[in-house]
């Protein structure tokens, strides 16, 4: 045991959890700790809005395999964490919020700043702890430092704003190491037995391969069995694709060769996915899931297995481990492989679906004119992205078209907001991954309605030096609920149309560097550039307002009015 200050406690142990940097905006409430950040080794980055820190602090994370730190002031800079902290949640991404809250002599006056923290963030962590005093401060960042990794998702210190004072006497703590199994051998041995059985078995990677460091394995798998394999929505690096098997990603906008390969599938082996719901939807017209198929689920969180589609075997393990040991199994076992009599077959038959749909999409992204069709857009931003680019994307219309075009080779390059679908993640995302993934470009998609929400966070690209690059699509509306005013309410405009500025030259005035392009042959020349520049960079590409599919077709319904005042607006 050591004594020293409840703060100088707090510092040591972040700094043994291997945390060197953190996000946010100062605040008087952890003042005392702030003071000590950068002797002790920690990089603190202020931000322009306290739910980019949560962002930054997730895309950092999801970059690097190591945990993101986020902190603010107590009250309301804390409540601008919940839209970021949300994302992180459905991301598994293990962010870790520290909440400085009103002192704890005073809560319940309504002071200053105050509010009860603790439930706000009740139902988007996975581990909570509210510190009782300056004693329990680092013991209780050392849980949840543990926790954040042990349970895949964000955690939250709350610590009254007085607990930050005072002497204890504390021994630093080295952090604890989170060892995962491959799963149970009886459920390991039933999903090789019907991977045996199968006939046109196909794999769903999904995001847990990513977290997992799985992707060598799930292709070992894939190879023995020749198995064709689709990635789960919004994890297209999951698998490499440029691999002869890869078929690319399901869900919203996703490939067509995807679903119309899984579709014929006798048993699918969901490695590393939860089969979340908005993921299988149907799409391009097609209804692809395989509603006969068996289904053999793994996922280290025993909570999601069989929740979203029946599943005829569960294993409950790392995607990683339980991938080798499934292989392991069909390879040393007397077990037959079914597979392996039709595989020519079914390899001509993943190739045609492949090549059908690389021309379907070179015919969609057509046109020469100013300004530019998104799906050519799309189509030129993916000949030119670097080999090693990690691409965050926003929630929006061209953005989620985006799913059609992204391709990567490596995990880790892929980041979305997941399920929750939130506007304004995607460039504090880019740039908490450049952050921890410097060599790497970090390149974000963005539409212009959702760009409103980010662009001052250009501002800290210029001061803290962050090369990230915003890519934004520049159309005058919000293309994705317009998309719905369309199709369901007789092209009446509320609130979608948009009057823009120059991005670019927004982005010239804070410091950083603007392109503006036009025509489809200036796209690719300028992405290299931004990347190139080495400076905080927007490209804005000026698009038609030709749009995609709805996100929510099935959830919207044609109108029907019953007062006569509103009688004129209803659509039969």
């Amino acid at each position: 045991m050591t004594r020293m200050t409840a703060s100088e406690a707090f510092v040591e142990q972040l700094v043994a959890e291997g945390v060197t940097d953190m996000f946010g905006i100062v605040g008087s409430a952890y003042m005392d700790a702030l003071d000590i950040f950068e002797p002790a080794g920690i990089r603190f980055i202020s931000v322009a809005h306290e739910q980019n820190a949560a962002h930054m602090a997730d895309g950092y994370s999801r970059a690097s395999g190591r945990h993101g730190v986020c902190i603010a002031q107590n009250g309301p800079g804390i409540t601008n964490f919940v839209t970021a902290i949300a994302a992180a949640y459905w991301a598994h991404s293990p962010v870790v919020a520290i909440t400085p809250e009103t002192g704890s002599t005073g809560m319940g006056l309504g002071g200053f700043q105050e509010t009860d923290q603790i439930p706000i963030f009740s139902k988007i962590t996975r581990y909570q702890a509210h510190v009782t005093g300056p004693q329990r401060l680092a013991e209780l960042t050392h849980r949840a430092f543990y926790m954040a990794k042990a349970e895949r998702g964000p955690t939250q210190i709350n610590i009254p704003r007085d607990h930050f004072y005072g002497e204890v006497d504390w021994e630093v703590k080295p952090p604890l190491e989170v060892e995962r199994g491959a799963g149970g051998p009886r459920s390991l041995d039933a999903a090789a037995d019907m991977l045996a059985t199968a006939r046109f078995p196909v794999i769903v990677a999904g995001g847990g391969v990513v977290m997992a460091d799985g992707q060598r394995e799930a292709i070992a798998l894939a190879e023995h069995l020749g198995a064709p394999v689709v990635t789960s929505y919004l994890h297209n690096d999951a698998f490499p694709a440029s691999h002869p098997l890869m078929c690319g990603p399901l869900g919203y906008q996703g490939s067509k060769a995807a679903m119309k390969v899984i579709a014929q599938a006798d048993v699918v082996l969901a490695l590393g996915t939860r089969l979340g719901p908005f993921g299988t939807l149907p799409q391009h017209g097609l209804d692809y899931w395989p509603k006969n198929a068996r289904v053999v689920q793994v996922d280290a969180d025993h909570r999601v297995l069989g929740l979203v589609k029946d599943v005829s075997v569960a294993v409950n393990g790392d995607a990683r481990l339980a991938a080798a040991a499934i292989r392991e199994r069909l390879q040393t076992g007397n077990r037959r492989i079914a597979a392996h009599d039709n595989r020519e077959a079914r390899l001509d038959i993943v190739e045609k679906e492949k090549r059908d749909w690389e021309a379907e999409l070179d015919s969609w992204g057509q046109g020469d004119g100013s300004p530019v069709p998104p799906r050519r857009i799309l189509r030129e931003l993916e000949r030119a992205m670097p080999a090693n680019a990690m691409v965050t994307t926003d929630i929006g219309n061209i953005c989620s078209v985006s799913n059609s075009y992204l391709r990567f080779e490596q995990p880790n390059s892929f980041f979305a907001a997941m399920s929750f679908g939130n506007c304004g993640y995607a460039f504090p995302t880019a740039m908490g991954a450049k952050v921890a993934a410097p060599d790497r470009p970090a390149i974000a998609y963005v539409g212009d309605g959702a760009w409103g929400m980010s662009l001052a966070e250009i501002l800290t690209c210029v001061r803290e030096d962050i090369p990230a690059v915003a890519v934004v699509f520049n159309n005058g509306q919000w293309g994705a609920e317009k998309k719905n005013q369309i199709d369901f309410y007789a092209d009446r405009f509320v609130g979608t149309n948009l009057a823009n500025p120059s991005f670019a030259g927004i982005a010239e005035a804070m410091g950083g560097n603007g392109l503006r392009v036009d025509r489809p042959d200036q796209i690719g020349d300028a992405l290299r550039e931004a990347v190139a520049s080495g400076r905080p960079t927007v490209l804005e590409i000026m698009a038609t307002q030709e749009l995609g599919d709805p996100f929510r077709r099935d959830a919207l319904k044609k109108p029907v009015r019953m007062l006569d005042k509103y009688k004129a607006f209803t659509v039969a």
